[in-house]
């Protein structure tokens, strides 16, 4: 699998974009033979089921220049690398609770020359900034996600959609959505990607709380 499938799916990205999103296997292998952050299966997916995935949010929404966007959970950099690349305007601040999947995330991030990029060793409780977007993979149920940013977006919305979470997420999210008792919006990345993989697969928004 090579990056031609986000070319697919993003044909306007400029040569230096392009460089990136090329370099992103190579890199993903170094590091995940020395700390695991990508299932050993899925290092040869990764343009698909990492990159791909991760740039669904930006198919649901476009960031502006100058938008502060947290990723939560980060892990080895997923959301928050790809659609960094894709959006070097914006700015990204990529948290995880594992240090050793935040120094992937630096050491990714200053090989691809990314200056949009700030990864921290926190968990999103203590992070006291405020952003326009938060957005995170899968890593835990709506209900307890959404008590850690709830306080975190700024007043002011100048995008498309108001402040809130992008929350990619897979399967039958019926009963994960009304347990949480929040007002969603349910995205199918099958809208925008024709593969397999994404048949599931969902952006969800929430709106942030004024």
């Amino acid at each position: 699998m090579t990056s031609e499938i986000i070319l697919q799916y993003f044909p306007d990205l400029s040569a230096e974009q392009r460089e990136q999103f090329e370099k992103l296997p190579a890199l993903y292998e170094h590091w995940n033979s020395q700390i695991n952050v990508i299932s050993r299966k899925d290092i040869d997916l990764l343009f698909e089921r990492h990159v791909l995935h991760s740039l669904g949010i930006a198919k649901v929404m476009a960031f502006l220049p100058g938008e502060n966007v947290l990723d939560v959970g980060t892990g080895g950099g997923f959301p928050g690398i790809p659609l960094a690349i894709l959006f070097p305007e914006t700015q990204f601040h990529l948290v995880d609770s594992i240090g050793k999947k935040i120094k992937v995330v630096t050491e990714v991030a200053a090989a691809l020359g990314l200056r949009n990029v700030k990864a921290s060793h926190l968990r999103a409780e203590q992070i006291a900034d405020k952003f326009d977007f938060v957005v995170s993979r899968a890593v835990t149920q709506l209900k307890d996600f959404y008590p850690w940013v709830k306080g975190k977006f700024n007043k002011q919305s100048n995008n498309k959609l108001l402040n809130g979470i992008l929350y990619l997420k897979g399967g039958d999210l019926e009963q994960e959505i009304k347990e949480s008792g929040l007002k969603v919006t349910q995205y199918h990345l099958k809208d925008y990607f024709k593969e397999e993989f994404f048949e599931t697969k969902q952006v969800i928004y929430v709106k942030s709380p004024l």
